[in-house]
């Protein structure tokens, strides 16, 4: 099985232009309404050295074919699937989706979470991260491809534009590499050959993300119950996706 990438790094057009809304946003102030509490929150965060990055929901960028209304759900599902496996890395502070997704939704930005590039970078400041990850996603009958921007959110320097395209059959298998490829675009130490090869060793088929992605937005709309029978699925009829196991037990009861 092979994944094919592509990455593009530094030197990119437009890069003047997003320095610009990044250094533009910073002076900007903290976003409106979410100063005490945020705050508090960025403060915690810098007593952790490391540079944390936030992942933005993803972008459906055009998915074609009899199922494409079952890929919807990875707006959400590609976004915390790509977090969990960028937080295998011990040099990077993850920001929780959850934390962005509040704050957005205080901000009143959108269910999607698509943002643009001066709020995004905003964003990032105010949540206590380095980097910030915006990405899309587009599937023609099977033919998977995943692109994702690395910005550096102190700078507004676009790191890298990464693509990762294969059967979506792979989708794990592309989720693997494009976190590889994001912390290498961060000029952060990899994961250990042994890390690595755990993780690309684990057989999670295409179906059991699905699933996973429509238990995250079934979660965030409080249709807990739901998305307890959804997690419950994966953890029955694909055990190795370990994901859906810690979910079901950060559900609340009842």
């Amino acid at each position: 099985m092979t994944v094919m990438s592509r990455v593009v790094r530094g030197g990119a057009p437009g890069r003047e232009a997003v320095r610009t809304l990044a250094v533009a946003a910073l002076t900007v102030g903290l976003v409106a309404g979410a100063g005490a509490e945020r705050l508090s929150a960025q403060g915690s965060a810098e007593e952790d050295s490391r540079p944390g990055v936030a992942v933005f929901a993803f972008e459906n960028g055009g998915s074609f074919g009899p199922d494409r209304e079952d890929l919807e759900a990875l707006e959400v599902g590609l976004q915390q699937m790509l977090l969990t496996e960028l937080g295998q890395s011990s040099d990077l502070r993850i920001v929780e989706r959850s934390v962005l997704r509040d704050l957005m939704e205080e901000q009143d930005l959108g269910a999607s979470g698509r943002v643009d590039p001066e709020t995004a970078a905003r964003i990032g400041q105010l949540v206590g991260a380095r980097y910030i990850i915006t990405g899309v996603f587009m599937d023609l009958s099977g033919d998977f491809r995943m692109d994702t921007r690395l910005v550096d959110v102190e700078t507004g320097e676009i790191l890298g534009t990464h693509s990762v395209r294969d059967r979506r059959d792979n989708l794990y298998s592309v989720l693997v590499e494009m976190a590889a490829l994001v912390v290498e675009g961060a000029d952060l130490p990899p994961l250990s050959a042994e890390h690595r090869e755990s993780r690309e060793s684990r057989e999670i088929p295409a179906q059991a993300i699905t699933l996973y992605s429509r238990a995250q937005v079934l979660e965030d709309v409080g249709q807990t119950g739901r998305a307890r029978e959804l997690y419950q699925r994966i953890v029955d009829d694909f055990p190795e996706m370990t994901e859906a196991g810690e979910a079901l037990r950060q559900l609340p009861v009842g």
